[in-house]
């Protein structure tokens, strides 16, 4: 498995490149413009699989028409966050000075759902709290297994809660889903450095107590 972050848009938001030995592959959150991508992909032949989201804000989402095109089978968004794509006043752009929307996605994405891109194989977590179609990705190809975590869990801190559709006791059971997960296993964030299970057990403020 092959992982590439590309920092993206007036937030840096981490885009991520996912992609297999063959070349098949996918990209998470386009959040600003994405002309590097787009060029890193065509340089190495990346067959690019899917767009998927793991949430609505417009950090996420305002590179989605950009890349789209590359995209052999769309866009993948939860159905709860489904409609923040369209609408600059639910993805809150229209509060901030470039409002961004987008066509709706081929994908309404559900937990517990598999999908498989080449040799990889990425399970839909549904992880509300920071939105309520909040979403990880557990990504497995062979023996190798990554979890990219969208706004739900960074290094040392998690997704705020305070905005619509922000709901702190979602998010903790969200959180406890996670804390299920092996300590070695890797976690790349939408914001901030990569983590691993295990570190935020043991140092994330936020982490649930165990029962």
């Amino acid at each position: 498995m092959n992982i590439k972050r590309f920092p993206l848009g007036d937030l840096w938001t981490n885009g991520y490149l996912v992609w297999d030995s063959r070349g098949i592959g996918f990209f998470v959150d386009p959040g600003g413009p994405v002309d590097e991508v787009i060029e890193f992909i065509e340089n190495n032949q990346i067959q690019l699989e899917m767009v998927l989201l793991t949430h609505g804000h417009s950090d996420h989402i305002c590179g989605v028409e950009g890349i789209r095109p590359l995209a052999k089978k769309g866009v993948g968004i939860h159905e709860f966050d489904a409609p923040m794509l369209e609408k600059p006043e639910l993805n809150l752009s229209l509060f901030l000075s470039k409002p961004c929307a987008a066509a709706p996605a081929e994908m309404m994405l559900k937990d517990g759902q598999v999908l498989e891109m080449g040799s990889l194989r990425i399970e839909v977590i549904h992880t509300p709290g920071h939105t309520k179609g909040s979403c990880c990705f557990l990504v497995k190809d062979q023996e190798e297994n990554i979890l990219l975590s969208g706004d739900t869990l960074f290094a040392r801190s998690v997704g705020r809660t305070d905005l619509p559709g922000g709901d702190p006791r979602a998010l903790e059971v969200s959180l406890r889903k996670l804390a299920q997960m092996p300590d070695e296993l890797k976690v790349f964030p939408g914001h901030g450095p990569e983590t691993v299970i295990g570190a935020e057990r043991v140092n994330n403020p936020f982490w649930p107590t165990e029962n």
